[in-house]
């Protein structure tokens, strides 16, 4: 009777567990109801903000909604970020690189954000980046540029921006023991043509970055930082392929919600997401932003923001970083 009775109590719970997710569930598959805002933490134009209007365009179609762009640029992308988790409004998300977020808590002292409150939803798309030398330089592949530079220690600079980009190189001179002194560049534009130029010695930037100069043969790329080959810049081999993972990077760009998102919801836009990367369009328009198709759900995403968090703080720990303010 006691085994009998303990089921029955279980039974019980189960239907009221299952009796509070539906709700849930059916909400998500009535989503949306009104129009959708992505918040982007950069300008129009930027890689992010053009991926955010292509994903945007196709996600409106198959809503029969709306989807809003709101560009909130500057502040280190806190701005955006405050913006959003100021809101409390489950048609509101963020649509950034996840890199930007992810070096947040070692490169600031003080958030007035806690990271733990953004969620990833749907991964949308890698940029490519790259490590290139000017056209003139001697050295062909990243081993003979690490090999140079290890001979002269203080001799090269280096164009970054801040960021996981920084952190990345840092990893790799670290790893390889080598003293490239850093020009920082509030806006990375500048650095293609300063390697042209000579003024820098190495740059590591996305492709849209550095295309026109490499473009116009001033500059040449000696390794992808993508785990993977791209057609993008073919023949250009990784840097993992190379032997310096060290230098393996993802520049990957998503859709972030907060705690409170339902799992349904979540899968139910991440699933959006991959309908509307079937679109070849997408594709090919991301292309000339030095961009692939990258998608994927939220476990997948978090799992690679995860990958990357544990990479800057090796990093951190590796070199003893401390933050500035």
């Amino acid at each position: 009777m006691m085994a009998v009775r303990i089921s029955a109590a279980l039974l019980a719970v189960l239907v009221t567990l299952g009796a509070a997710s539906a709700p849930s569930q059916a909400q998500s598959q009535n989503w949306p109801t009104r129009p959708v805002k992505f918040i982007v933490p950069f300008g129009p134009g930027a890689a992010a903000d053009i991926g955010a209007r292509l994903f945007a365009e196709k996600l409106s179609q198959r809503w029969g909604q709306p989807v809003v762009i709101d560009n909130r640029p500057g502040g280190d992308s806190i701005i955006a970020i405050s913006a959003f988790l100021g809101t409390d409004d489950d048609h509101t998300f963020l649509y950034m690189p996840s890199g930007n977020f992810t070096v947040h808590p070692f490169v600031h002292s003080k958030l007035p954000y806690d990271p733990k409150d953004l969620v990833p939803i749907a991964r949308a798309s890698n940029t490519i980046l790259a490590v290139a030398l000017a056209k003139s330089s001697p050295y062909t592949n990243v081993r003979e540029f690490t090999e140079a530079a290890r001979a002269a220690p203080g001799k090269f600079n280096s164009g970054l921006v801040a960021g996981l980009t920084e952190f990345t190189f840092w990893a790799y001179t670290y790893a390889e023991k080598l003293n490239i002194a850093q020009v920082p560049y509030r806006d990375i534009n500048q650095a293609p043509t300063d390697l042209a130029e000579g003024r820098i010695q190495v740059a590591m930037a996305s492709l849209a970055i550095l295309q026109p100069q490499w473009k116009a043969d001033r500059i040449k790329l000696i390794a992808v930082n993508n785990k993977e080959r791209t057609d993008l810049v073919p023949g250009v081999p990784t840097a993992r392929e190379q032997g310096y993972p060290s230098l393996v990077f993802e520049g990957l760009h998503g859709l972030i919600g907060r705690t409170t998102t339902p799992r349904a919801l979540k899968e139910k836009i991440a699933a959006d997401f991959k309908e509307a990367a079937a679109d070849g369009s997408i594709a090919a328009r991301l292309a000339a932003t030095g961009s692939v198709i990258n998608v994927g759900g939220p476990d997948e995403f978090a799992a690679d923001i995860e990958e990357q968090r544990a990479a800057v703080a090796a990093t951190v720990k590796a070199i003893d970083f401390k933050p500035k303010n």
